[in-house]
C-alpha cells in the first residue's frame, strides 16, 4: 500500500515541481506575436518594460535566496499591475520556496525517500498558509476573468496552470497532504497542454509537460500499464528531451528547466551532465548555496561510478566535491557581508551523507553528529541527521554508539518514517548498498556479502 501511494505521490509531484519551479515563465520571447494570438491589445498605460524589469530582478533575487528582495519586487509589481496575475503568482511562488528552504526541503535527494510520501498533514504557520492561499486564489480570479474575455489567452492559461501546480506543490511538499494536492496536479498539466495546442512555440509551457512525460515514462511496468489504462501517457526519453529543449531555447524558464534536470539527470546516472547544470547555475547565482551542494553531490556520485575503472580520476573528482563542502562550511562559520549564510545543519548533513557514499563512515558520522548538534538546527534535520549518523556508525563498526543514536532518534519527532528505520537499526546493523560498501572496503564491504 505504501509503495503504491509513494508512486502515485511522485506522479503528482512531477507537475507540482515543474510548475512551482517555472513560476517565472509567462510569455514566449515573441511577446508581440503571441499577443495577436492570445490577448486583446494591452492598455496603453501598461508599462511592459517596468513589468519585465521587476520580474527579472525579482527572480534573480529569488534564485539568489534573497527572499525579502524578491518579495519587494513582486509586491511592487502587484501594486503597479493590480489586474495582472503575475505579481500575485510570483509572491506565492516566493513564499513556497522560502517555506521549503526554511524546512530543509529544497534538496532533490529528499524526494527519493519513501518515508516522505506517507500521508501526513504537516503543520504550517497558519498566517503563512493563509497568505499563500489568498495569493493563489487572487491569481485564479484574475486568470478566469481574462479567459472569460478570451478563452485562447495563453498567458492567462499559463498563470492559471501555474497557480494550480503551485497549490499542488504546496500541498505535497509543504503540508504533505497528497490527496488534496492531487486535485490540482492534473489540471495544471492540462492547461499547459492547451497552451501548446494554441501556440506550439510557447516553449516555457513545455517544462510542465516534459516533467510529466518523464515521470509517467519511468513508472514501473505494472504501474505504468494501469496508468495508461487510466489515460496517463508518458515517455522518459521524450520528457528529458523536452526539458533539455527548454533549457536551451526557453525564455523565462531556462533556469527552471535546468534546476529540474539536475535531479533527473542524477536519477539517470548522468552525473557529469547534472554537475554541469548545477555548476552553471551556481556561477550565475553565487549567493545560492543549494546549487553548490547539488554540484558537490553530483561529483561524489560520479566518483563512485569511476572508482572501479579510473581510481585516480575518481579521487580527484571526490576531492573537488569535498572542497565545495569545505568552502560552504567556511562560509557558514564566517559569512561575508550581505551574503546568505548556509545553514550549518544542512551543510554538515549533506557533507556527511556524501562522505558515507564515498566510503568514509568515520568522517561521515562526525559531520552528521555535527549537523544534529548545530546551533539553531531545524527540528526535522536533527532527527534525520541522528538517524544517518547511526547508520554511518554501524558501517564504521561502532555498534554501541550506533545503538545509542538509534535510541535517540526514537525520542525525537518521527520525521519521514525515521522511527521505523531506527527500530530496524536496533534489530540489526545498517548495511550500505553494495557500491558504497565496496568504496569503504574492509568490514563495510563484507557487510553486504552473503553469509
Amino acid at each position: 500500500m505504501i509503495k503504491t501511494r509513494s508512486i502515485a505521490s511522485r506522479l503528482l509531484l512531477a507537475p507540482a515541481l515543474a510548475l512551482g519551479a517555472s513560476a517565472a515563465s509567462a510569455q514566449p520571447p515573441r511577446a508581440a506575436k503571441a499577443a495577436k494570438v492570445s490577448e486583446r491589445p494591452a492598455p496603453a498605460a501598461f508599462d511592459q518594460k517596468r513589468f519585465d524589469e521587476l520580474r527579472k530582478e525579482g527572480f534573480d533575487a529569488l534564485y539568489n535566496l534573497d527572499y525579502e528582495g524578491a518579495r519587494r519586487r513582486f509586491t511592487e509589481m502587484m501594486k503597479l499591475f493590480p489586474d495582472h496575475p503575475a505579481g500575485y503568482q510570483f509572491l506565492a511562488a516566493g513564499l513556497w520556496l522560502k517555506t521549503l528552504n526554511e524546512s530543509r526541503r529544497l534538496q532533490a535527494s529528499l524526494y527519493n525517500n519513501d518515508g516522505f510520501y506517507k500521508e501526513k498533514d504537516d503543520r504550517v504557520d497558519p498566517k503563512v498558509a493563509d497568505e499563500f492561499r489568498s495569493l493563489t486564489m487572487k491569481t485564479k480570479e484574475l486568470c478566469d476573468a481574462r479567459l472569460r474575455q478570451n478563452p485562447k489567452d495563453v498567458d492567462a492559461l499559463y498563470y492559471l496552470g501555474a497557480s494550480e501546480g503551485l497549490r499542488a506543490a504546496w500541498g505535497s511538499m509543504v503540508e504533505r497532504s497528497f490527496m488534496s494536492a492531487l486535485r490540482n496536479g492534473s489540471d495544471s498539466v492540462d492547461h499547459h497542454r492547451d497552451i501548446l495546442k494554441i501556440d506550439p512555440n510557447y516553449t516555457d509551457a513545455k517544462v510542465t509537460v516534459g516533467m510529466y512525460d518523464y515521470v509517467v515514462g519511468t513508472l514501473p511496468p505494472i504501474v505504468k500499464l494501469g496508468a495508461t489504462f487510466l489515460g496517463f501517457h508518458g515517455s522518459r526519453k521524450r520528457g528529458l528531451a523536452t526539458l533539455e529543449e527548454v533549457a536551451r531555447e526557453g525564455h523565462w524558464a531556462r533556469d527552471d528547466a535546468k534546476s529540474l534536470l539536475i535531479a533527473l539527470l542524477k536519477r539517470e546516472e548522468r552525473y557529469r551532465d547534472a554537475y554541469s547544470y548545477a555548476n552553471e547555475l551556481a556561477a550565475k547565482y553565487p549567493r545560492n548555496y543549494l546549487f553548490k551542494m547539488e554540484a558537490a553531490d553530483a561529483l561524489v556520485s560520479q566518483a563512485e561510478v569511476d572508482r572501479a575503472t579510473n581510481p585516480e580520476s575518481a579521487k580527484k573528482t571526490e576531492a573537488d566535491a569535498f572542497a565545495i563542502f569545505d568552502s560552504l562550511l567556511a562560509t557558514a562559520q564566517h559569512p561575508a557581508p550581505n551574503t546568505p549564510r548556509p545553514p550549518l545543519d544542512l551543510v554538515h548533513y549533506s557533507y556527511g551523507d556524501a562522505l558515507l557514499v564515498a566510503g568514509q563512515p568515520e568522517r561521515a558520522a562526525k559531520e552528521l553528529l555535527a549537523a544534529a548538534g548545530a546551533p539553531g538546527a531545524e527540528g526535522s534535520m536533527v532527527t534525520r541527521a541522528r538517524l544517518r549518523a547511526a547508520q554511518a556508525l554501524d558501517v564504521a563498526g561502532r555498534r554501541d554508539e550506533a545503538l545509542a543514536q538509534y535510541k535517540a532518534v526514537l525520542a525525537l519527532p518521527n520525521v519521514f518514517d525515521s522511527h521505523e528505520d531506527a527500530k530496524r537499526g536496533l534489530k540489526e546493523p545498517y548495511k550500505l548498498p553494495r557500491k558504497s560498501a565496496e568504496n569503504a572496503g574492509g568490514d563495510a564491504a563484507n557487510a553486504v556479502k552473503p553469509s
